[in-house]
């Protein structure tokens, strides 16, 4: 028997996954467009922020709280494409109006934490994770991450680890090397130090978000 040949792909080489968000964008939009006071905006905001049209989310979102002020999805949905744009004050201010009515969300917790982290924020990090932790006690994910942020954690076992026991080697070439010679968690010790005494270093920052990142590839 002669198979059938495969159907052409309309999408010039698209995957599935990208057609199917393709498709429910285009099922959301017309909703929308159907019922300008519907609740899912959100849900379209949230496709068009998967999908990478970061402004199109915070636009769609911005339009649909003028009507729906206080609806949490929605804000965290900003909140999420917010970041993505790299405006992180804008981020935490619509974290922090939905942790005002609803302070046990342990979702805006766990986003606020990254917020404060990525301003440089170490201390307030830490405490939105301690919050998150405490309120989900299966929070594995804040918990790994509390034991790395807290001010005067252990280094660890290994001999680098014990190293920075020493804030001489507490330096942001030292901590690159760690990243280069794939020592994700002592890299994260050296870069959360460095932030946590020069919170204004940009470069401290992101490499601590490098650090961060490749911690989770290995643990993951």
């Amino acid at each position: 028997m002669t198979s059938e040949p495969a159907p052409t792909d309309p999408g010039g080489g698209a995957s599935s996954p990208e057609l199917a968000l393709a498709a429910a964008i285009r099922r959301y939009e017309e909703r929308l467009a159907k019922d300008p006071t519907s609740l899912g905006f959100a849900l379209l905001a949230d496709l068009y922020r998967k999908a990478g049209r970061v402004d199109d989310a915070v636009a769609v979102c911005r339009d649909g709280l003028m009507r729906h002020p206080h609806y949490a999805t929605a804000r965290l949905i900003l909140a999420k494409a917010l970041m993505t744009r790299q405006d992180f004050a804008g981020a935490l201010a619509e974290i922090e109006a939905i942790l005002r009515s609803s302070p046990k969300d342990v979702q805006c917790h766990r986003l606020a934490a990254e917020v404060h982290r990525r301003l440089g924020r170490i201390d307030e990090a830490v405490r939105h994770l301690e919050r998150a932790a405490s309120l989900d006690p299966g929070d594995r994910e804040s918990r790994a991450l509390l034991g790395v942020l807290r001010a005067g954690g252990a280094a660890g076992e290994s001999g680098v680890a014990r190293l920075l026991t020493d804030d001489t080697f507490v330096t942001a070439a030292f901590g690159t090397l760690c990243l280069d010679q794939g020592l994700a968690d002592e890299a994260t010790i050296v870069f959360t130090r460095l932030v946590r005494k020069h919170p204004d270093d940009a470069g401290a920052r992101e490499r601590l978000e490098t650090a961060l990142r490749a911690r989770s590839r290995r643990k993951g």
